[in-house]
């Protein structure tokens, strides 16, 4: 199977994913060309890059879904290697506001 087809099934399985955790998600590049939209879409207020790759620069990784995010959605990217489950990476401090990060003061 060549990359880009491992990355639309990628895609694919990360939509089941949201959609099996209650959200409307499809893959966003079938419906709007390569313009720099996400990869998946139907889970406001994130950007989400998906990688399903052996190897995975994920800075560059995040540093895409960084530059494609609207203002004011969260970029991640979601990615997973064969054999093992989904990870979602993200900026700390994105994380932090998400959770409700307590003052140090």
């Amino acid at each position: 199977m060549n990359s880009r087809e491992k990355g639309k099934r990628g895609e694919r399985e990360w939509a089941q994913v949201c959609r099996d955790h209650g959200y409307d998600a499809r893959r966003g590049q079938q419906f709007c060309g390569a313009d720099g939209s996400a990869d998946v879409v139907g889970v406001p207020g994130f950007h989400m890059e998906i990688k399903r790759v052996q190897a995975l620069n994920i800075h560059a990784a995040m540093s895409q879904s960084e530059s494609d995010a609207r203002e004011g959605d969260i970029p991640i990217v979601a990615h997973r290697k064969n054999g093992t489950p989904w990870l979602v990476t993200m900026r700390a401090d994105d994380w932090f506001d998400l959770i409700g990060g307590k003052d140090n003061g």
